[in-house]
């Protein structure tokens, strides 16, 4: 059986021809960055590493937030065998080899941690002929994957391990891990690397959450910096060529983060789709995330058209889910699709200005009560109570609509909604003004 050596998960010391990303892997829990969910004093997780009590378990999460690392930490912590297993280079033979080994080592009375990164890439035959083992105890299965295990992993294997989430990194954790390999032994230490921490910054927001693209990114600029007496410089240009994004300096929590969001916002209201395409490009290129951009979407479709054009808000839905499903670069059409068809559909604010209006008047108003012929009555006792009494059921009537007041009576004189006339709301303001006139008289 081959047992991964601590040197083989954590990279080998200052040895340059390893990457930095694998150089630089913690060698215990305190270097570990980000995970406090999971990683903070009194935590599940950090209690089982500490205590080398580790159960069946999978880490999931998105690339480069430290599932592999977390793994390497177990390898040096736990007193039993540690196996690592590929899903991707290895089969139902090497499963069985794997796991003839781990019997015997367990009537010895050893345990076996086995590691499976990647375990969704494993077919179903595959992660099957682990069962039995977990279920024996022969092997203690940790596994890791980028995918949603409800989907990707067996039932029957999954209900015996313990899934833990991982997030993607903070921008602050990332910076940290960056000013970390500058200084450290085992990064640049001994080049004396100048950088600003507006460069730091800007390679910490383009890894959006991965600290193995931010250490690679950083690896690339250092190894291309210019060469003085004094040490390496990083310029900005030099970072721009690495990653090959001039609008790598945006900044997805700062200022100019709600600068562009603002300005495509205001491109689809002012019906002007191709300053909405462009600000549109400008966010996604820059590694804005395209959830948040169809967020933001999905509220134009109602906040800025509303019933002029039934159809945003669904159409805004769809992209959202376009985005979910396909992620970047492809969504980024859906998106244009979505963000040219608020720009060029017919404006209203009348839902904004309504419930605007509408939420000023219950902040200032007392908490009116229900009025007691549109409460339901359940029961005897409400019924008795006048629960429910007067209320005009509006499918009884020809005309599919009664006068029965629904507002409070200090509100009743009130009015919300106000349609404009635009696209089709033209046809809501008229059946308001139809159903207002039947009320009234």
């Amino acid at each position: 059986m081959e047992q991964m050596t601590f040197g083989d998960m954590m990279g080998n010391g200052g040895n340059s021809t390893v990457p930095l990303a694998d150089r630089l892997r913690p060698e215990d829990l305190s270097d570990f960055a980000g995970q406090e969910h999971l990683l903070g004093p009194g935590k599940l997780l950090r209690r089982l590493i500490e205590n080398d009590e580790i159960s069946s378990m999978i880490f999931w999460g998105p690339p480069g937030v430290g599932k592999t690392t977390l793994a390497g930490i177990i390898a040096k912590r736990t007193h039993a065998n540690f196996v690592n297993f590929s899903a991707v280079t290895s089969g139902i033979k090497e499963i069985k080899e794997v796991m003839a080994d781990a019997e015997n080592a367990r009537k010895s009375g050893l345990r076996t941690v086995l590691f499976v990164d990647e375990i969704h890439r494993f077919n179903k035959a595959q992660q099957d002929a682990f069962l039995p083992y977990v279920e024996r105890g022969s092997i203690t299965l940790i596994g890791a994957t980028t995918e949603n295990p409800s989907f990707q992993v067996n039932s029957a294997l999954l209900s015996r391990c313990k899934v833990f989430v991982l997030k993607e990194l903070q921008t602050t954790d990332i910076e940290k891990l960056l000013k970390r390999a500058l200084t450290s032994k085992k990064g640049f230490g001994y080049l004396n690397v100048d950088i600003s921490d507006e460069l730091i910054h800007a390679i910490a927001e383009f890894a959006n959450g991965d600290a193995r693209t931010a250490l690679n990114t950083l690896e690339m600029a250092v190894n291309n910096g210019d060469i003085t007496p004094s040490g390496t410089v990083v310029t900005k240009d030099i970072v721009e060529q690495c990653t090959s994004r001039k609008s790598l300096l945006y900044d997805r929590h700062g200022e100019e983060h709600y600068n562009l969001i603002s300005a495509l916002h205001k491109s689809m209201r002012n019906s002007d789709p191709d300053a909405a395409i462009y600000w549109l490009a400008r966010m996604l290129e820059a590694g804005e995330d395209p959830l948040y951009v169809a967020r933001r979407v999905i509220r134009f479709a109602s906040e800025d058209v509303g019933l002029a054009d039934p159809d945003a808000l669904p159409l805004a839905i769809a992209a959202y889910e376009a985005c979910h499903y396909i992620g970047m670069p492809e969504c980024s059409v859906n998106l244009a699709e979505a963000v040219t068809y608020m720009a060029m559909a017919p404006k209203s604010n009348a839902m904004e200005m309504g419930y605007n209006r509408a939420k000023e008047v219950v902040e200032k108003s007392f908490a009116e009560p229900v009025p007691m012929w549109i409460r339901n009555a359940p029961t005897e006792l409400m019924k008795e109570l006048g629960y429910n009494k007067g209320y005009q059921y509006a499918h009884d009537y020809d005309e599919k609509i009664t006068k029965m007041k629904c507002l409070p009576e200090s509100l009743e004189n009130e009015r919300f909604y106000e349609p404009y006339g635009m696209g089709k709301e033209e046809f809501y303001r008229k059946r308001l003004e139809e159903i207002r006139k039947f009320k009234e008289t």
